[in-house]
C-alpha cells in the first residue's frame, strides 16, 4: 500500500510519562524500530499549544508513524506543559516559552535515561523557538528547526549557536506566513554552519502528502541518510 496520511507502519510504540525539575508530569509516546536498535533518536518539540499545536500535530505524528520502520529512528513525541491530546493532558500551564525549558530538559533526561543514542531536537514553528533558547544546554547530535517563526528566540540567542560544534539544519517555507527565506538568510547568517533549506511551494504548516514527504526526507537526510531514499510503499519494493 501507499504510505500517505495516517498511515502507522509497524514499530514498537509505548506510552510515556516525563518528570520535569519543577515537579510536573508529562504525557507522551516512544515509537522505536520493531526488530532492530534505533540509529538515532527524534525528540519533537511541537507547534505552539494555544493555536492548536500538541504531540499529534500531523508532521510530528508522522515521523512516528513512519520513520521507526523507514529510517531506523527513535521518536519521542509529548506534549508540553497545559498541552492536551488524544494521549492526554500534561500537567500545568502554557508558560509561553519560559518554564518550558523545564520541559525541554525532561525530554532529554528521559532520552539519557533510555540510553536512546544520537538525541536531535525536531522542533516546529514554537518548538523551534524551544530548541533555539534551550537546545544548547543539552548534550545534542543536531537540530532540525520545521518553520521557525523566530518570535521567541532572540538575536543573541540564535547567535550563540554559531559556537556549537553540532548540525543546524532550516527548513523554511516559500510561503511561510511568519518567516520567509530572504529574512531567514538573515537573521540566520550569525549562525556560519547553519544550513538553511528553502522549500518551494511550501507553507507554514506543510499541508499535503507532497509537503509531509518533503519534510521527512529533509529529516532523514540530516538524521541517517543511508535510508534515502524514503519507501514510497509498504512493504517497501526493491
Amino acid at each position: 500500500m501507499e504510505i500517505r496520511g495516517p498511515l502507522e507502519l509497524p514499530a514498537q510504540r509505548e506510552d510515556v510519562e516525563l518528570t520535569t525539575a519543577d515537579g510536573l508530569t508529562l504525557v507522551g509516546e516512544l515509537a522505536i524500530p520493531q526488530d532492530t536498535p534505533p540509529v538515532a533518536t527524534l525528540v519533537t518539540l511541537h507547534p505552539l499549544p494555544t493555536a492548536g499545536g500538541f504531540m499529534d500535530s500531523h508532521i510530528i505524528r508522522k515521523a512516528a508513524a513512519r520513520l521507526p520502520a523507514l529510517a531506523d529512528l527513535a521518536v519521542l513525541r509529548f506534549n508540553t506543559r497545559g498541552t492536551t491530546s488524544p494521549r492526554g493532558t500534561s500537567d500545568g500551564a502554557f508558560d509561553g516559552g519560559a518554564a518550558e525549558q523545564f520541559d525541554v530538559a525532561a525530554a532529554m533526561d528521559f532520552v539519557h535515561a533510555r540510553a536512546l543514542p544520537r538525541p536531535w531536537l525536531l522542533g516546529w514553528s514554537f518548538g523551534t523557538e524551544l530548541a533555539l533558547k534551550y537546545g544548547r544546554d543539552h548534550d545534542i547530535a543536531g537540530v532540525i528547526l520545521l518553520s521557525p517563526p523566530l518570535h521567541r528566540a532572540t538575536e543573541s540567542e540564535v547567535a550563540a549557536w554559531a559556537d556549537s560544534e553540532v548540525p543546524l539544519v532550516v527548513l523554511v517555507p516559500e510561503l511561510d506566513d511568519y518567516l520567509r527565506p530572504d529574512e531567514a538568510r538573515e537573521r540566520f547568517a550569525s549562525i556560519p554552519h547553519a544550513q538553511l533549506i528553502a522549500v518551494e511551494g511550501g507553507k507554514h504548516l506543510w499541508v499535503g502528502e507532497t509537503q509531509t514527504r518533503r519534510v521527512l526526507t529533509e529529516i532523514v537526510a540530516a538524521v541517517n541518510p543511508s535510508a534515502l531514499p524514503l519507501a514510497t510503499h509498504w512493504p517497501p519494493t526493491d
